[in-house]
Formats: structure tokens, C-alpha cells, sequence
């Protein structure tokens, strides 16, 4: 039974793409021969509405490696890839997604990085990208400025759809919201090494693209979730306190400034900036409590269930057994 356990698990998401999954498949196939390894297909139905369940139930009774998932209505694609990384068996994990953009042809050179350079995760870059003007600036400003600038990463095609990693990588992965923009970013703040490699890039070939322009609107605040999460999850007093302490600070100065002209027998009980002091020194004071709160709850919870991301532990018993 031990040679049935896939080598290699192919996760996609799919909402709305029913025309192009019989080519989709007809592609992994040929692209999965080369490489004489079991492997299997796992697709996360996202709530479609176009007919796409139905044909992956066809695809499912005509090709024996292929699993399918749907959700009752669409979720999204972070909690369709989780499922995926769930529900897969296979050593390896790889991403695409089901539009034909991606080609399943450059699983090889993917593959041969990951083992030759011994990463942990390989992520595409979509080096000649077929998109709209649109979808290629945002994503240049996106990944070269904002990434950089919050993360001091530099990562050149952060949201391709096509990436490998690991298995124990992708299950240790927990997405939600917009989070799957931002997995080589997690990977890499988890300890985890990331590589970029070129791959191929197809024009869209049935439907429409799901990006629009709103979507930039809603990155932002993606984007801030993942910055506290992976900056200050373990110490938000940090955070809070920053914020607080400087608030503090500058109503604390404007009220040693009113008490000055108070000494020199200036009135001040009718100026504006005796009630703006004291605000900001009542919220200042609020948001590092709130901070050392959440330092005391994270610290409680540590001491409770510390996990500790260990690459490599030795069991002193286990080993004088051995």
C-alpha cells in the first residue's frame, strides 16, 4: 500500500471555470508522465455556479486520480486552498490555478530546484506575465514597494498561483480573508526557505478574470492584518505601546504648555487645545493598556501551548536505543 501514497499532490481552486477543465486536465496528465511518480488531483470547488461541479464529478468517475471538494457557497480562495493542503496525501504540494495561465509543465524545474537548492518552498514568477495593464502595475507596486518597505522582503511575484512546497509547509499554513496573497511571505517569517524560479505564463483563454480593481482596496487591509500578525503577534505591547506612548506624549505636551500660560495668568478653560491634550492623553493611556493586555493574554496562552518551530529535535531515549 506503501506505492499508492502520491509523491506529488496538484491543489486547485476553481470557481466559474468549467470550460477549461478538460484541457486543464488533459495538460497535468501529460505533464505528470515525464516524471513516473504517483500523483493526484485535488479540486476545491468555490462555490461555483456555472456548471464546474458537474464536470469535476464527470472527471472524477473518468480519471481515478482525481478527488474533488466543493463548498457550499464561495468562500474564497484562502479557505479553498487550506482544504486542499488538508485533504492532500501527497509529499509534495503543488498550486496552480485553473484558468490555463499556469502550465503544470514546469512542476519539473520547480521540483529539481526544491530538492537541488534544499528550500522548503518554490514559488513561480511569472516572468512574461499575459495580464491586464492593471493586474501587472498594481502587482509591481505591491510587491517592490509595499512588501519591501513593511518587510524588507523582496519578492518578485508574490501572488503567482503556481508554487510547490512541501507538504508539512503547506499544512502548517493557516489562511484565511486575502492571507494566500501573501504565502511566500508567511512561509519565510515561519522559518521556512523560499525560493522564486521563472515559469510560464499563458494568456487567459476562456471567461473573465476574477481581479478587479476594488480588489486593491481590499489588499490594504489584508496586507495590515499579515504586517501585525507576523511583526507583533508574539509581542503586541509593541505595538500598541508605540502608538499609545507616542499620543501620550503630545497631549502630555500640549497640557504643559496650557499650564504654562495658566501660570502666567492666562486663561485657559475656553481653548480648544485644553480639551484636544486631554483626549490624547485619555486614548495614549487606553492603547498601552489595551497592549498590555494582549501581552498578558499571549503570554498566558504561550505558557499553556508553547510550540516551538524546531527543524530538528533528538530524543535522548530514542537514540541510546538505537
Amino acid at each position: 500500500m506503501k506505492s499508492d501514497t502520491p509523491t506529488f499532490s496538484i491543489v486547485i481552486p476553481v470557481h466559474n471555470e468549467s470550460e477549461s477543465l478538460d484541457e486543464l486536465v488533459t495538460s497535468i496528465e501529460k505533464a505528470m508522465r515525464p516524471l513516473s511518480t504517483n500523483h493526484e488531483v485535488l479540486f476545491v470547488d468555490d462555490g461555483s455556479t456555472d456548471g464546474t461541479l458537474e464536470k469535476l464529478r464527470h472527471l472524477a468517475r473518468t480519471h481515478r486520480q482525481i478527488r474533488v471538494f466543493s463548498f457550499r457557497r464561495n468562500l474564497g480562495k484562502s479557505p479553498a486552498l487550506e482544504c486542499g493542503f488538508r485533504m492532500a496525501a501527497g509529499d509534495y504540494i503543488l498550486t496552480m490555478d485553473a484558468d490555463l495561465q499556469d502550465d503544470p509543465g514546469d512542476l519539473q524545474q520547480m521540483y529539481d530546484h526544491l530538492t537541488r537548492e534544499r528550500v522548503d518552498m518554490v514559488s513561480g514568477w511569472r516572468r512574461g506575465r499575459q495580464d491586464s495593464i492593471l493586474k501587472i502595475v498594481s502587482s509591481k507596486i505591491f510587491n517592490l514597494i509595499v512588501v519591501r518597505m513593511l518587510f524588507g522582503f523582496s519578492f518578485k511575484d508574490m501572488n503567482s498561483g503556481l508554487k510547490l512546497y512541501k507538504a508539512d509547509v503547506a499544512r502548517g499554513l493557516q489562511l484565511y480573508g486575502g492571507m494566500h496573497r501573501f504565502i511566500p511571505l508567511i512561509a519565510s517569517e515561519m522559518g521556512y526557505r523560499v525560493a522564486e524560479v521563472p515559469v510560464r505564463h499563458h494568456e487567459r483563454k476562456y471567461g473573465s478574470s476574477k481581479y478587479r480593481a476594488t480588489k486593491i482596496l481590499t489588499e490594504i487591509p489584508d496586507l495590515l492584518t499579515v504586517f501585525f500578525l507576523i511583526k507583533y503577534t508574539k509581542r503586541p505591547l509593541h505595538f500598541f505601546g508605540r502608538i499609545g506612548s507616542a499620543l501620550f506624549a503630545l497631549g502630555f505636551v500640549f497640557l504643559m504648555y496650557l499650564a504654562f500660560l495658566w501660570t502666567q495668568g492666562i486663561p485657559i478653560g475656553t481653548r480648544p487645545l485644553l480639551s484636544f491634550g486631554v483626549l490624547l492623553v485619555l486614548v495614549g493611556g487606553q492603547i498601552v493598556f489595551t497592549g498590555l493586555l494582549a501581552d498578558l493574554i499571549v503570554n498566558m496562552n504561550q505558557a499553556r501551548t508553547q510550540e516551538f518551530p524546531l527543524k530538528y529535535a533528538s530524543d535522548g531515549e530514542a537514540s541510546s536505543e538505537s
